[in-house]
């Protein structure tokens, strides 16, 4: 089972649409897969995903021995092995005991993937949700301060969280500042992330009416964000797939 942190040095990258899609994707190539909402206080990944009338339990009722994980979870409607634990209101007490009991719960039921949207930024919280973490995903567009805070949040999650395998998505990318020197190019990025690349997603409007609407974008379009989402699965599969040309 591969347990990846998505994480982000601010807000603003598309976090969550990232999770949302790539879980989908993943769960459309046959594999089971379980999202968390790692978001305390600000959790949205139920509204992407249109899920806001299923979900009762949080990850922290899981992880406090309150409920089993098999009755916490919910299962998205249109995708049969994607399914959602969302995150607390406010953060409760939590131990890392209690994470590592919800992960060997996700791996008795045969989850075969766990996607954390992590908070964004390095909140005290980011401790329990890395604690189970194998991989982290670091998600961050061209933006400098936004690079900035990927290397920085990239550094954390090595240096006290011992995550190894940490890679990078450029999101929202916008080809036509890079090409008119507006926005770091994607050699730049890298160079100053000091972070391997998995993928690259571009700018795509509608993510915004699939998130308002509650639809994957994967069912609506072929192109854009749904390819690159779908390109990145493969990926974590272990493919060799190109970066597409933007």
């Amino acid at each position: 089972m591969k347990v990846i942190l998505i994480a982000s040095g601010k807000g603003g990258t598309g976090k969550t649409s990232f999770a949302a899609g790539v879980g989908a994707a993943l769960s459309q190539l046959g594999r089971r897969v379980l999202l968390i909402d790692g978001d305390c206080g600000l959790r949205n990944l139920d509204i992407v995903l249109g899920m806001s009338d299923r979900v009762v339990y949080s990850f922290a009722d899981v992880a406090g021995g309150a409920v089993p994980l098999d009755d916490a979870v919910a299962c998205h409607p249109d995708y049969e092995n994607l399914y959602l634990l969302t995150a607390p209101a406010a953060l409760p007490a939590l131990s890392e005991r209690g994470m590592e009991q919800l992960a060997v719960q996700a791996e008795e039921m045969g989850f075969e993937y766990i996607l954390i949207d992590g908070p964004a930024g390095l909140p005290a919280e980011l401790s329990f949700l890395a604690h189970i973490a194998t991989q982290a995903v670091v998600v961050t567009s061209t933006d400098r301060a936004c690079i900035r805070g990927a290397e920085r949040c990239a550094r954390k999650l090595e240096e006290e969280y011992c995550i190894q395998r940490i890679r990078m998505i450029l999101n929202r990318i916008r080809p036509r500042l890079i090409t008119s020197g507006r926005s770091a190019n994607i050699d730049d990025a890298m160079d100053e992330a000091g972070l391997p690349l998995l993928g690259l997603v571009p700018e795509d409007v509608d993510l915004i009416s699939c998130g308002n609407s509650g639809k994957s974008i994967l069912s609506v379009k072929t192109a854009g964000a749904a390819r690159a989402f779908r390109n990145i699965a493969r990926r974590l599969e272990g493919e060799r797939v190109p970066l597409a040309r933007l």
